[in-house]
């Protein structure tokens, strides 16, 4: 017995296959081939002294197709049997894109118009607390990302430019924030150094829909810029475990391409109570003197030489509310029309269409210990063009939260939908943990795109306008392979924090000032070609088992290395030398990965990224040749501040680019 064949038929609907092979699939003719003989699951189809048997299964709502020999030695005509099986397959059963629904809510509820459409979503929503406000942000977040993905090259200009205008009077506030998750906590960083703060957010303060996990040594960034003493870090932990596993399905993977499970005890072990962290940094703000609108949602700003001007609307009663400050931060996310307008048509290149929730209750005791969590998992290989991969993190009082992800190359045609994504978390979650749903308790629904961009080098983005400066998931500096934008915005707090404090002291608030305060590191901008190399291009179909095996080769490269060199390269810290060692190690162990990628990236990419590549080089050596600019940057701070302040932010910039920007601390003290 010999597979021959291993392929993923990209519907749902298994049956249609069946029948589609029972009754409207002809075999090419062969003299030596008999009959097709009908199975309950495919067909047997006799060929010379053998037989082939043909199968589909399901899982992950999607189909599978194998094909076996059943004899000691090769089949006259079996390769052109199975060759022909494939392309009609693909042919009857091409790739679909669904397309988001265009509904009416002034005449039904979000879960009446959806219901057709995502029947297991609207049925678990409706018993999600807040599950229909939550709903509906579901499917206003994919229509505004799905907006934007359409129309890159002509987003909607929400930012005006007028030297003449808002110059008059005094600013309301120093910094206006938009966007309340990521932003109230800089935003209290930088109330508590003495600034007029004002934060806005479309949400009730203090919701969202996400959870939070970090590790002890990457928050101690907030304990050190002085935004949390230690004992009110322990009060925000929710649940920490004693050790991460990261593996994923193998069952199918060319041999060799197995891997042991990845150990990482103290990478994101740590879940936060998001909502109270929040609460936290929201008093922190109101005590320092700083206002926070919430429910108000961002329209459009005026930027003038002295100051810019806010237009929002307060949603409860929707009015129109209208302020002024020295200084725009962008921290909306990838909802952010900021964002798409900085940047147009490279505004996002990839991103994580993020699903989940966090369950209270309903799970059997056997089913999880809550002593460790499930950083990364995979259950099945390509499911409709994605390849699926899940979390699962311990919370407080038995809690857990579930997330369902994919990589996923930005495409006209198939943005990543969120919706579509919720529909497989519901029906496929007892797949990955032994359950039964209806009996699950919901505490909040978890959901949202995490976007990423492939950085070619340091400026390849713009972050800034005069007196606009973006952070956190609206900059996408963070690691393309990683996607932790908490992670990577608390890990660069004391570089954001110190930068903005010396561009808003000596008034450097013009573009070329404020696009030196990013959090861009080269050495994760290289890392995009790894995470292309685990998405499926849209319209392409490939071998289902092969994202898998990429990803089981590279952690199994990790899971052979000490403990703290996983962690390293998980947490951003990975130097050039590392890189370079892991990369050789992998394609002299399995130099099939490099043919792999090949396929997957293509020619151009693999050209794009070799600029990444070479621009990492060049910064490892401009670190190592310049590593005296920080010592030298804390001598010069007495004069140069004083005398030449652009200067001084220069070399502060630079001083943490040749520092955390290769994965290396840096104090400025």
């Amino acid at each position: 017995m010999k597979q021959l064949l291993y392929w993923e038929i990209p519907t749902p609907d298994t049956a249609a296959v069946r029948h589609w092979l029972h009754q409207d699939w002809q075999p090419p003719t062969l003299d030596n081939r008999g009959e097709a003989i009908a199975t309950p699951d495919g067909l047997r189809i006799p060929l010379g002294d053998g037989e082939l048997s043909v199968f589909v299964w399901s899982l992950q709502r999607t189909t599978y197709l194998k094909v076996f020999r059943w004899a000691e030695h090769p089949l006259v005509g079996e390769r052109q049997l199975v060759k022909q099986l494939k392309r009609d397959a693909i042919r009857q059963f091409p790739p679909h894109y669904p397309q988001l629904p265009e509904i009416d809510l002034s005449q039904q509820s979000i879960f009446e118009a959806l219901l057709p459409h995502y029947p297991e979503t609207v049925k678990h929503f409706q018993a999600i607390p807040n599950g229909e406000y939550d709903l509906n942000r579901v499917y206003w977040w994919e229509k505004r990302w799905r907006e934007g993905v359409l129309n890159p090259e002509t987003p909607k200009k929400v930012v005006q430019f007028n030297t003449e205008a808002s110059n008059s009077g005094t600013p309301d506030y120093d910094l206006i924030y938009l966007g309340g998750a990521l932003g109230v906590i800089h935003a209290a960083v930088m109330a508590r150094r003495g600034y007029r703060v004002l934060l806005m957010e479309r949400l009730p303060f203090g919701r969202m829909n996400r959870e939070w996990n970090i590790s002890r040594d990457e928050f101690q960034s907030l304990i050190n810029l002085g935004l949390f003493t230690p004992e009110e870090f322990e009060q925000v932990i929710a649940c920490e475990y004693i050790d991460g596993f990261n593996k994923f399905f193998d069952a199918n993977n060319p041999p060799g391409t197995q891997a042991k499970v990845l150990h990482t005890p103290k990478v994101l072990n740590i879940s936060v109570d998001a909502e109270q962290l929040l609460r936290i940094c929201g008093d922190k703000l109101r005590a320092a003197g700083g206002v926070i609108w919430d429910e108000t949602e961002f329209v459009s700003a005026e930027i003038g030489s002295a100051m810019a001007q806010v237009q929002a609307t307060h949603l409860p009663s929707g009015d129109s509310k209208e302020v002024r400050g020295r200084l725009l931060v962008d921290a909306m996310g990838s909802a952010s029309p900021i964002a798409w307008q900085l940047n147009g048509g490279r505004t996002f290149n990839s991103v994580c269409p993020t699903v989940g929730a966090a369950i209270s209750g309903g799970f059997d005791p056997q089913v999880w210990d809550h002593q460790f969590g499930d950083v990364l998992n995979s259950h099945g290989d390509i499911s409709r063009g994605r390849q699926l991969i899940w979390e699962l993190f311990p919370g407080r009082d038995g809690e857990v939260t579930i997330y369902l992800f994919h990589y996923h190359e930005i495409h006209p045609e198939n943005p990543g939908s969120l919706l579509e994504m919720y529909e497989d978390f519901f029906q496929i979650l007892p797949e990955y943990r032994r359950c039964d749903v209806d009996k699950l308790q919901w505490r909040k629904a978890t959901f949202g795109y995490i976007p990423g961009h492939f950085s070619q080098g340091s400026r390849d983005r713009k972050v800034a306008w005069d007196r606009l400066v973006a952070i956190g998931d609206a900059a996408s500096l963070q690691s393309p392979l990683i996607f932790t934008g908490f992670g990577s915005l608390v890990r660069n707090m004391e570089r954001l924090t110190q930068l903005l404090d010396t561009a808003l002291t000596h008034d450097l608030l013009d573009a070329v000032n404020l696009d030196r305060i990013r959090a861009y590191q080269s050495n994760v901008a290289v890392t995009w070609l790894f995470s292309k190399g685990m998405m499926v291009p849209t319209g392409k179909s490939i071998a289902p088992e092969k994202i898998n095996a990429m990803l089981n080769v590279f952690f199994g490269l990790l899971a052979d290395e000490p403990l703290e060199v996983a962690e390293t390269f998980i947490k951003d810290r990975t130097s050039w030398g590392l890189f370079n060692r892991l990369a050789l190690k992998a394609a002299v162990q399995h130099p099939e990965i490099l043919l792999w990628i090949w396929q997957l990236a293509g020619p151009w990419d693999l050209l794009r990224w070799t600029g990444s590549y070479l621009n990492f080089t060049k910064e490892a050596l401009v670190g190592w040749s310049l590593s005296w600019i920080p010592r030298f940057s804390r001598w010069a701070q007495p004069w140069a501040e004083k005398r030449y302040p652009s200067l001084w932010l220069w070399l502060q910039a630079m001083s943490y680019s040749l520092t955390e920007g290769l994965g290396r601390r840096f104090s400025p003290q």
